[in-house]
């Protein structure tokens, strides 16, 4: 089962059990969380954090909301079986997050059927 942690500050040990770090791959940055699905395609799991820092100019970098929309939007796969967890302390983004996600995977479940 491939894992994805998207935090640009936090390590596994910190959300998660230690014993669960090789299991996961980390994006520390919304260019990476792209780029790693690009190449690697959709992870089973994806772990958020939202507020990921500055970029390389002192601006505020795209987040993990920019990130599942991303998902969403933009990549074109399947999100329908994604099994996902927000583990942002910003509890306004972290709904954010999980209500994109969420209603997309519901929307997509209701056209199968």
């Amino acid at each position: 089962m491939k894992k994805l942690f998207l935090d640009d500050l936090r390590t596994i040990d910190m959300i998660y059990d230690k014993s669960m770090e090789s299991a996961f791959d980390i994006v520390r940055t919304y260019n990476e969380f792209v780029n790693y699905i690009k190449e690697n395609g959709l992870p089973d799991f994806i772990s958020f954090d939202n507020d990921l820092g500055l970029d390389d100019n002192g601006n505020v970098a795209p987040d993990g909301y920019a990130a599942a929309k991303w998902l969403v939007y933009k990549s074109g796969l399947d999100l329908v079986n994604l099994k996902f967890k927000v583990h942002s302390a910003n509890p306004i983004a972290a709904k954010q997050i999980e209500g994109l996600l969420n209603n997309y995977i519901k929307h997509l479940k209701a056209l199968k059927k």
